[in-house]
């Protein structure tokens, strides 16, 4: 009878799971410009505790805030959509470069006398350049949309930073329904906070970084659309595991194009180079064990909320995930599920 009880329970579980999450998707022109913002307010919230323990009342750093974000996100807003629009119109191009960087590399062969034989037609026939910058050219555009309703967003953002000093305590009484427990649920939303803060401070920094060292490897360089690929590279870098992977493709699959195969191998050096040092020796010295997630579960948190929210998904894959886990913590009967998602050393 237990046994049955059991399953029926884990089946409507299951079920309401899926509803929700079939809501979420559905939901997702909400749901998503509402997560950057709360995401956003969460990066710029130690500025304002910076600001206000300096005596600064708490309206007038908002404002000080307000006002910086709205400079860089316009100035930055408009730097990359006129780029997107540039890069779009060139796109068509890649395909005749390509023909012609081919036929350079049979004409070294045939030179070299190098047992190679190249058949431009088949490679060309399953590796169109032009189809993975127009992938590339989607995504940017559909994190451009999210970025679109720019106004909104930041309106959000600010009356999220006014609501946080009182916000806490609202959520806690919310979910425990008593002043006793009230305090319990308190702390957990502090671990969310801190780590996701902990999380996207750290990552923040090391995307920033990352980027503009590929800004001036690609302008010493001269490689086109610099800015736009640079934010791209900053973007990109906050998706673990892969996100430098997919945006080094473009951008090297264009200097060789473009600029030729000097260039185009300096370029994957340099990139190669700087995800190397910032990505495997600064990052995790910084990071620490923030994450306290497994390898594993960053991979597919990153499938899951990319499917789930799109491209932003991927860009918070992570702190959604930590968020998840720290929240299956807090209760003794979801807290063998939140060590699944754990990174648990191997035992003797």
């Amino acid at each position: 009878m237990n046994k049955s009880v059991s399953v029926n329970q884990f089946l409507i579980g299951f079920a309401a799971l899926v509803i929700i999450l079939a809501g979420i998707k559905m939901a997702g022109e909400i749901v998503v410009p509402f997560l950057m913002s709360l995401f956003i307010a969460i990066i710029c919230s130690p500025i304002i505790k910076f600001m206000t323990n300096r005596k600064i009342p708490h309206w007038l750093a908002i404002s000080i805030l307000f006002l910086f974000i709205v400079l860089v996100f316009f100035f930055l807003l408009g730097l990359v959509n006129s780029s997107i629009r540039e890069f779009s119109q060139s796109i068509p191009q890649y395909r005749v470069l390509m023909s012609e960087r081919l036929n350079e590399i049979t004409a070294l062969i045939q030179k070299w006398n190098l047992p190679l034989n190249l058949e431009k037609e088949t490679i060309l026939e399953h590796f169109d350049p032009s189809s993975i910058m127009n992938f590339v050219s989607r995504l940017l555009l559909s994190f451009s949309n999210v970025l679109s309703n720019a106004f909104v967003l930041i309106l959000v953002v600010i009356f999220m930073l006014l609501e946080a000093p009182t916000a806490k305590r609202k959520v806690a009484l919310a979910l425990s329904g008593n002043e006793k427990d009230a305090s319990k649920e308190e702390k957990h939303l502090e671990r969310i906070l801190q780590g996701v803060i902990s999380y996207l401070g750290v990552k923040t920094a090391v995307s920033l970084l990352t980027g503009l060292c590929a800004w001036v490897l690609l302008e010493t360089c001269g490689v086109q659309y610099a800015v736009l690929w640079a934010t791209l590279t900053f973007l990109f870098n906050y998706i673990p595991n892969i996100g430098s992977i997919i945006a080094a493709i473009p951008i090297v699959l264009q200097a060789l194009l473009l600029n030729g195969f000097s260039t185009g191998f300096a370029v994957m050096t340099g990139i190669i180079a700087i995800n190397m040092l910032i990505g495997n020796f600064l990052e995790p010295k910084l990071m620490g064990r923030t994450l306290g997630l497994s390898t594993l579960v960053v991979f597919l948190s990153l499938l899951f909320w990319g499917w789930l929210l799109g491209t932003v998904g991927m860009l918070l894959s992570v702190p959604l995930t930590m968020a998840l886990k720290i929240m299956l913590e807090a209760s003794p009967n979801t807290t063998k599920y939140a060590a699944l998602l754990g990174d648990v050393e191997e035992s003797n």
